[in-house]
């Protein structure tokens, strides 16, 4: 494949200009709105994460192994000395085949009060092969600070299946990792302060200015002359001047503003995918392509000995190579255009695969004509 790249190309009559619409790309002036909370984060409004390790029992001898797993046994024996059932001095007859030792994760959203209930996910951390069918027993869910936060229990689902013979096995998903819906009950709830201070801050996800000032611009437009400032590309700060901060907060969230975008092309090499966005431009470049083909055929003979002669069989390896280049691709102009659907028709119409696109959009940005950022991952 071989591109070709320049700004002026002077005495060729045969250039083709791109200029075809293509359906499904709206132009630049089709602004798109949407809502502040879409978009920004309220400071101090954060999930917790949640951990735990417990057990799983009930499963159909698919638990931890006694000798790979010993951990399992002293958690299962200390449960059991606190249950008032004392083993200690028969704990070598004691089988973990339908036990699991598992850690237990969760996500505590946040304004979560006590009572309510959450998901949780369970991962075995043995040898146990499946954990379809199990029990989740009893098992507290620490933050980083160490305090219990919700305390987990509950049947697992999998949506998985593991099964194999002698010479054979089929395994679906995941069987080793399981769920359950609402599997664990919040103990101890995570304060939440808005607006320490009077101040409150809109944190954006994807730091502009040009997305930070109209934030700002909506707000002291449509709820209080002066009463949002721009610290940084990311950061809002909102003076609540003694307002109620859930009902301020409500009435920025549902503000429509229009979101600018950074110029940038995403290139996924591995997968071919190309991700343009909106304001990418590009300057006028003409540009040829042709794919190379190369074919290697192999077919060996086979040599004979004549009858009584002793000899041995041969093969005799026969190599045929062919190359062969695609001319039918000729030099085309892609001329500079307004919007990202003039781009992409322009090389829609040049007639190249996703493949080819990304070597020549890495031509381009080489050339200098790419108005963008080029990431290739």
């Amino acid at each position: 494949m071989g591109v070709i790249l320049a700004k002026r190309w002077l005495g060729f009559a045969l250039f083709l200009a791109v200029a075809v619409p293509v359906l499904g790309y709206a132009p630049a002036s089709c602004a798109t709105s949407v809502r502040v909370k879409d978009i920004v984060d309220y400071e101090g409004v954060r999930d917790n994460q949640l951990v735990g390790y417990g057990l799983v029992v009930g499963l159909r001898g698919t638990g931890d192994r006694l000798t790979n797993t010993i951990f399992t046994r002293e958690t299962l024996i200390s449960m059991l000395n606190r249950l008032g059932v004392n083993i200690r001095d028969r704990e070598v007859q004691l089988q973990t085949h339908d036990v699991a030792a598992v850690m237990v994760t969760a996500t505590l959203p946040p304004f979560s009060h006590g009572g309510g209930r959450i998901d949780v996910t369970v991962s075995a951390v043995g040898d146990s092969r499946d954990l379809a069918g199990g029990t989740l027993l009893v098992t507290p869910l620490q933050a980083a600070d160490g305090e219990v936060y919700a305390v987990a229990q509950g049947s697992l689902v999998t949506n998985a299946f593991a099964v194999g013979g002698a010479a054979a096995s089929a395994t679906r998903n995941i069987p080793t990792t399981g769920h359950i819906a609402n599997g664990a009950v919040v103990e101890r709830e995570v304060p939440v302060v808005l607006g320490n201070g009077g101040i409150i801050h809109l944190s954006l996800r994807n730091p502009n200015f040009t997305t930070a000032n109209r934030i700002v611009n909506a707000i002291n437009r449509s709820i209080g002359r002066g009463m949002a400032r721009m610290d940084d590309p990311r950061t809002i700060a909102v003076n609540m001047a003694g307002r109620d901060a859930p009902s301020l907060l409500y009435r920025i969230g549902d503000l429509m503003v229009e979101p600018d975008t950074m110029a940038k092309v995403i290139v996924d090499e591995a997968s071919g995918t190309i991700v343009m966005g909106d304001n990418v431009r590009i300057s006028t470049v003409a540009i040829a392509q042709g794919n190379l083909t190369i074919q290697v055929t192999e077919t060996p003979l086979i040599a004979q000995p004549a009858p009584f002669s002793n000899g041995t069989t041969a093969i005799v390896p026969r190599t045929q190579i062919d190359a062969s280049t695609d001319s039918s691709h000729r030099l085309g102009i892609l001329r500079e255009g307004p919007t990202l659907a003039s781009l992409v028709s322009g090389l829609n119409a040049l007639g190249m695969g996703p493949r080819d696109m990304i070597s020549i959009l890495q031509a381009i940005k080489a050339d200098g004509a790419l108005q963008a950022d080029l990431e290739v991952r």
